[in-house]
């Protein structure tokens, strides 16, 4: 099994190469094409992600998430929601690598094998980074998405399905 693991990728690469060959195509030419699209992709990417870090950065530091945490309290009390996890929810909309943080955080404090662990992993493996994901897809120019208004709050309703339906299953599933 660790042999063909370690096979595939190459075995990818050379059945490219091949392909390219019988179908009379410059391989590293489009190879150099596509390396190129994606540096201008990148760039065009990079002042909305710049944007984006900074203000995760900014409402971390303020206390934000710990204000909207309060607020929220009695609803996720109401739900089952461990307050524990209300910044992992507030924040994984936002910002991935914050998420991560929270998380890791989270698994230090209460253990992988606890509630809070075991919800807080389930939330990370069935959301997304909402605001991230609209920034890179809607900054790109060349995929010139028009109808943007519906996104956001399909997008957050999504999320929020995910984080309750994430504290449903492992009370569910694993009695807590």
């Amino acid at each position: 099994m660790g042999f063909l693991s370690s096979a595939i990728l190459p075995g990818v690469l050379i059945g490219v190469l091949i392909y390219g060959m019988v179908k009379k195509v410059d391989v590293f030419d489009c190879f150099l094409s596509g390396a190129s699209q994606g540096i201008k992709t990148s760039f065009s990417v990079l002042p909305a992600l710049v944007a984006l870090m900074t203000m995760v950065a900014m409402l971390r530091a303020s206390g934000f998430f710990d204000l909207l945490a309060g607020i929220l309290a009695p609803f996720t009390q109401a739900v089952g929601l461990p307050g524990e996890l209300l910044p992992l929810a507030v924040l994984r909309p936002i910002s991935g690598s914050g998420a991560l943080a929270m998380f890791q955080s989270l698994l230090g404090q209460y253990g992988p094998d606890s509630t809070i662990g075991r919800m807080a992993s389930v939330m990370m493996g069935s959301t997304e980074t909402t605001f991230y994901t609209i920034a890179v897809y809607y900054s790109c120019t060349a995929v010139k998405i028009k109808k943007t208004h519906q996104t956001l709050p399909a997008a957050l309703t999504a999320d929020l399905t995910g984080f309750l339906m994430s504290v449903l299953t492992v009370r569910m599933l694993l009695g807590n």
